[in-house]
């Protein structure tokens, strides 16, 4: 399974083409922390073209839930990254947690900080 971040997510409905090669995976998710990042800011802009896509996508593509495991998860990665004094943003670390612990082979992302990340996991981070 691959795991579309936030970031993704946002340059493909900007079209970027990018990442029309990972959007074809038919074992593709998402996460709940994804979801909210991007309804924060559709609702704080009051965009509704955007909402009117996103909830399509989202309906459409696997949702990953936080529960314990995955918080668990998200705290064993969070514990290794700050004993090796490495910084990375926390939802990013919740987003990597919930897909270690729903068996996601990797991240699809721009954001850096997955590549931190992936060093404290099995997850493969893409950067594009």
């Amino acid at each position: 399974m691959i795991v579309l971040d936030t970031s993704f997510l946002i340059d493909f409905f900007r079209g970027k083409e990018e990442t029309l090669q990972y959007i074809s995976d038919l074992d593709i998710a998402t996460t709940v922390i994804t979801y909210y990042e991007i309804f924060s800011g559709i609702f704080h802009k009051k965009a509704k073209k955007e909402e009117k896509f996103f909830r399509r996508f989202f309906s459409n593509v696997r949702v990953l839930n936080l529960d314990t495991n995955s918080a668990e998860k998200s705290s064993e990665i969070m514990a290794k990254l700050l004993r090796i004094g490495v910084s990375v943003n926390a939802l990013d670390v919740i987003i990597a947690g919930i897909s270690v612990a729903h068996g996601a082979e990797k991240i699809v992302s721009r954001d850096r900080d997955f590549v931190e990340i992936a060093k404290m996991t099995d997850l493969e981070a893409v950067i594009y």
